[in-house]
């Protein structure tokens, strides 16, 4: 398969900004019976301090819970459920977003309701929702309080007190002290044109620009909120085991990445397409298929503006967790040394066309990638995108591989009751890797 997908002109966007500089997005996929709009800002726990972790996920809860038309969570709910649609908001560490999706004859009506969400919460019932997120960070905690969520130990290894280090939920304390003055003013610094991408695709009705601009041409102005450059890597193998009473152990293998903007980043994508993209790929045969060791393994690749997280996960019995650690380290230095196949890299690039071409019967799929892709300044639509996955070649993903997969980048956790002879061996193998 060649470098080139061919249905590029399917992916055609149109460009528009509001009065006030918010840039707009506009992909018309007429022949689809939906319509879906995503808002993409830079908020999230990478913009946060030590004192405000967690308040932009907190905010987001917010965001939720009524406006001035709708002044309670249950009413704004059912105003956006009586069009046919929910609203959707989530919280990264280095953007948040909110997506509707809707009928198209529902949209206009819509719109002035999201603009009030955006740009007008009444934040009621604070501590409810206080109480809701309470309830949240709990899933990441033990009985005593101490973290136990892998990968918020595991990124606190990677990056140390920088906020990339931050867990998106913040923590009981940081909770208990925000009040409405502390998210008004997140608010008013996160929540304006400048920071903020809007993605509207699908079949888009007449008169939806003019929409746009009534609903959410008010939204303040601003500039960009600029990101805290991250810590060089440690230099050498970072691990960490908490105790933590369960019938396995969770592991965690993370290697500090390349960023979105890195020429090597389409490399790191195929590389996590060829690690974990379905049950037929090299982590799922390795552990589950050959060995038996896990029910379940996963790897993520997560890029950033200026640096990124490449991670593998498996849950297993406690007395296999050294040997599923020397499987993962193993998997990383065999891609490092010799790359993938070719049946290997061709599987990725059929899966990547196919998969590029399902987004135009999409809607929230194609909004999503241009509220992000325009936010993050990368590829312009999904067909170059795919272009440049299918033009990555194995020894780029070698490369890339011997560049992330290095024993100065990683960090290891180990969350579970191992004895003191198994925690010694664990530690070994993650201090010997690329030794």
């Amino acid at each position: 398969m060649t470098g080139r997908f061919d249905h590029g002109e399917a992916f055609r966007a149109l460009e528009h900004r509001l009065s006030n500089g918010l840039n707009v997005v506009l992909v018309p996929r007429p022949a689809l019976h939906q319509v879906s709009v995503a808002l993409f800002l830079r908020v999230g726990s990478r913009f946060e301090t030590a004192e405000t972790n967690g308040v932009s996920h907190f905010l987001e809860h917010m965001l939720y819970r009524g406006t001035p038309s709708r002044p309670n969570a249950h009413a704004q709910a059912l105003a956006f459920e009586g069009l046919g649609g929910t609203l959707y908001a989530a919280t990264a560490a280095d953007h948040g977003l909110m997506t509707l999706t809707l009928p198209p004859e529902t949209l206009l009506e819509a719109l002035p309701l999201l603009g009030e969400v955006v740009q007008s919460p009444v934040f009621s019932s604070i501590e409810v929702e206080r109480r809701i997120v309470h309830e949240e960070i709990l899933e990441d905690l033990d009985d005593d309080g101490r973290q136990v969520g892998a990968d918020n130990l595991v990124r606190g290894l990677l990056y140390g007190e920088h906020p990339l280090g931050f867990p998106i939920t913040g923590s009981l304390a940081t909770l208990a002290s925000f009040d409405v003055p502390s998210l008004r003013a997140h608010h008013a610094r996160h929540y304006r044109a400048g920071n903020a991408v809007l993605a509207v695709a699908g079949a888009l009705p007449e008169g939806l620009l003019p929409a746009l601009e009534r609903s959410l041409g008010p939204l303040p102005g601003g500039a960009a909120v600029a990101a805290l450059a991250p810590p060089p890597p440690a230099g050498r193998p970072r691990f960490r085991y908490v105790e933590s009473d369960g019938s396995q152990t969770d592991l965690r293998v993370a290697f500090r990445a390349v960023g979105e903007r890195d020429p090597r980043e389409p490399a790191a994508e195929v590389l996590l397409r060829l690690v974990d993209d379905g049950m037929s790929t090299r982590l799922y045969e390795r552990l589950c298929d050959d060995k038996g060791l896990c029910y379940d393994v996963s790897a993520s690749f997560e890029a950033y503006e200026d640096d990124g997280v490449f991670d593998l996960a498996a849950e297993t019995q406690h007395a296999r967790a050294p040997e599923v650690m020397r499987e993962l380290l193993g998997l990383c230095a065999e891609l490092a040394a010799e790359g993938p196949s070719d049946a290997e890299l061709d599987k990725v690039r059929k899966r990547a066309s196919w998969g590029t071409r399902a987004m135009l019967d999409d809607a929230e799929a194609l909004a999503s990638f241009y509220g992000l892709a325009r936010l993050a300044g990368i590829a312009p639509d999904p067909a170059r995108r795919c272009e440049e996955i299918l033009a990555v070649t194995r020894e780029q993903v070698r490369d890339v591989a011997g560049q992330i997969f290095r024993p100065e980048r990683l960090a290891a956790v180990a969350v579970g009751v191992l004895g003191k002879a198994e925690r010694a061996r664990l530690e070994r193998v993650v201090r010997a890797f690329g030794a």
